[in-house]
């Protein structure tokens, strides 16, 4: 993407070219999508909303991260048709568990009968309904507390911040909050006065904002990586 203007694409990819986000995928995203994956993106493509989707070299991407840490207990805010949720699924052991919230089930209910096919659906205790009164009434609990080994938040970006104060005390100290989207279709390195459509317009100061507190974060050390969207990972440090 280019300084003079606005470029957003087809795959919502951050690369040079369509083309060279179609190489990766056909080379190193496709030949290892497991087949409940590949059937659940190709429902999600027919979805009228299939720009918010998870894209597959993100979900490749987690399920190898949350492998490599062994994640067992973990987070997802925002699910849509579960995409992402079915690649934390698979890379989970079989005690594992989701928390996974979306403030709409109907999404949802559209990938379940490829996640309940997959033999992942006892992993997941989905709940609906908007985010933050449920992880308000997770901390009351203090035996929730430094529990969670992964969370992903993939949700309304006007909440960040107000979701990492929270997450902060339930991911355990050594875990991972990961954030997408957190390059906002590469908006935020634009001028401001850049014409862009709406709705990046109306999230990239809210972008910018969890960018730059994050950064300055002290409690975390983190690592932004130019896949799909964009991804920030935060170690919870202290």
């Amino acid at each position: 993407m280019g300084a003079a203007g606005y470029q957003g694409n087809g795959p919502k990819s951050l690369l040079q070219s369509d083309a060279l986000y179609q190489y990766v995928l056909e080379t190193t995203v496709y030949p290892w999508e497991p087949e409940c994956m590949k059937e659940l993106r190709e429902i999600t493509a027919e979805h009228s909303l299939y720009f918010l989707s998870f894209k597959s070299d993100e979900g490749q991407f987690l399920n190898l991260l949350l492998k490599m840490i062994s994640a067992k207990k973990t987070m997802e805010i925002g699910v849509f048709t579960g995409y992402s949720l079915l690649a934390t699924a698979l890379a989970l052991p079989d005690d594992g568990k989701i928390l996974a919230l979306d403030i709409e089930q109907q999404n949802y209910d559209l990938g379940l009968p490829v996640i309940q096919k997959a033999g992942v659906s006892h992993k997941i205790d989905f709940r609906e309904g908007p985010a933050l009164p449920i992880l308000d009434k997770l901390l009351e609990d203090v035996a929730n507390h430094g529990t969670f080994d992964f969370v992903f938040v993939d949700a309304d970006k006007d909440n960040y911040l107000n979701y990492h104060k929270r997450l902060l005390d339930l991911v355990k100290v050594g875990g991972l909050i990961g954030y997408d989207n957190t390059l906002w279709y590469g908006s935020v390195a634009l001028p401001p006065d850049t014409p862009v459509p709406k709705i990046v317009s109306f999230f990239r100061p809210f972008v910018l904002e969890v960018n730059k507190a994050l950064a300055a974060d002290p409690r975390v050390e983190i690592c932004q990586l130019p896949v799909g969207d964009g991804i920030t990972l935060c170690r919870r440090i202290k």
